[in-house]
């Protein structure tokens, strides 16, 4: 029997719809499905930051986002009480801008290309379970919206899926460096709230973040220690509003200000997973999840779905087998995000920074070279081992001197 599909994508998000688009383009066959119907809205930061801009602009997708009206960010401030630290981020691919749209926005944009390119899109379906034969993967099962069940197979399932993803809970991967969920935070969605670019408050134990987005609106997210999440659920909007009374002038702006939209949020646990398996692979939060701080999963996104399409391709072609290459995949991820993955969740603890730290953030201020560096940080586009490298920070530190 003939396989009808040379792979089959589960979720077809930010992961799963470039994925698929990816695949197409290269002229494979391909399927992919989600539970969701398009234009439909998930839980996000909304942040595509530079690096993911750049993937966007390869796939010829941005001038969408851009038609869409969501405003571009080109400025990042970091509020820290004493002092506001405000940068570009360097560029990648010459990009160094942002953009935050709604994911009523950007995941239809991406699920039409994946259409586009020549994938098949089954959008309400429902997978029941992955089809495993002799210890391989080799296709999914599952129904249309009040459709039969149906069996699809091919070579390679792919899992992206997000974070509970279905086809990890059925392969059950190898979990490694895992840290428990470290903070809760609820966003909204303000009108009247003008804001700088992305503008980023942090104090003790508390912190928020602000960014445009589509049809005028401002997102604000509000993050709190994981521990204190259940005080935080008692009144969320009156909490959630109390926290910006750390910075009057923030709360200022909150009051003359209308929200437009109910409280969403969570917290998320941190993980690796190994992104690959017999007839499986993961890519997206399914394969590596970490907290949405430095809002940096949709870049994430992007990213391993190139990777992965990578490796697929040179084990479709015969250049490499399947384990060769998809090993190449995860440690190009691992090895990319590692440093952000511990960056990301020192600061998702909420601790006050040590003196140190304090110390060295005192010297970037009014550096503007270091404050576009410590920009590029959360844009993804300077890795935190660079930027704390002893000899980088003894510049910073000996310029201050002088």
């Amino acid at each position: 029997m003939s396989t009808e599909y040379d792979a089959i994508v589960v979720g077809a998000r930010c992961a799963g719809s470039p994925t698929a688009m990816l695949l197409a383009r290269k002229g494979y066959r391909v399927l992919v499905v989600d539970q969701a119907t398009f234009p439909s809205d998930t839980l996000s930061t909304h942040m595509i930051h530079a690096p993911g801009v750049s993937a966007l602009t390869r796939w010829g997708l941005i001038e969408q986002v851009v038609a869409s009206g969501c405003p571009r960010i080109d400025t990042y401030s970091f509020d820290f009480g004493p002092i506001t630290i405000s940068g570009t981020p360097r560029p990648q691919d010459g990009i160094s801008h942002g953009y935050a749209p709604r994911r009523t926005v950007l995941d239809k944009i991406l699920v039409d290309a994946a259409a586009a390119a020549g994938a098949e899109v089954r959008e309400a379906f429902t997978v029941e379970d992955l089809v495993v034969e002799g210890g391989v993967v080799v296709g999914i099962s599952g129904h249309s919206h009040d459709g039969p069940t149906v069996v699809e197979r091919a070579p390679v399932v792919i899992g992206a899926d997000g974070r509970n993803s279905r086809v990890a809970k059925v392969v059950r991967p190898e979990q490694y460096n895992d840290k428990p969920k470290l903070q809760w935070s609820y966003y909204t969605y303000w009108s009247g709230l003008p804001v700088s670019g992305f503008e980023v408050v942090v104090r003790p134990d508390r912190g928020w973040g602000a960014l445009p987005t589509n049809d005028g609106l401002t997102l604000v997210v509000v993050g709190w220690p994981f521990a204190e999440a259940p005080a935080y659920k008692s009144d969320i909007e009156a909490n959630y509003l109390k926290t910006f009374e750390l910075a009057p002038e923030f709360a200022e702006r909150v009051r003359s200000a209308t929200r437009e939209e109910p409280f969403s949020g969570g917290a998320v646990p941190n993980f690796f997973r190994k992104p690959f398996g017999p007839g499986w692979a993961l890519t997206g939060d399914a394969g590596y999840n970490k907290d949405p701080i430095s809002a940096q999963g949709i870049s994430d996104a992007f990213r391993d779905a190139e990777l992965c399409v990578t490796a697929l391709d040179e084990t479709f072609n015969g250049g490499r087998s399947f384990d060769d290459a998809m090993s190449a995949y995860q440690r190009a991820r691992d090895t990319h995000v590692l440093a952000v993955y511990d960056f990301t969740t020192q600061l998702a603890t909420m601790q006050a920074p040590p003196p140190e730290m304090q110390q060295l953030l005192g010297a970037v201020h009014g550096n503007s070279e270091a404050m576009d560096a410590f920009a590029s940080l959360t844009a993804g586009t300077m890795s935190p081992a660079e930027f704390f490298d002893p000899e980088y920070v003894g510049r910073v530190m000996s310029a201050t001197a002088h």
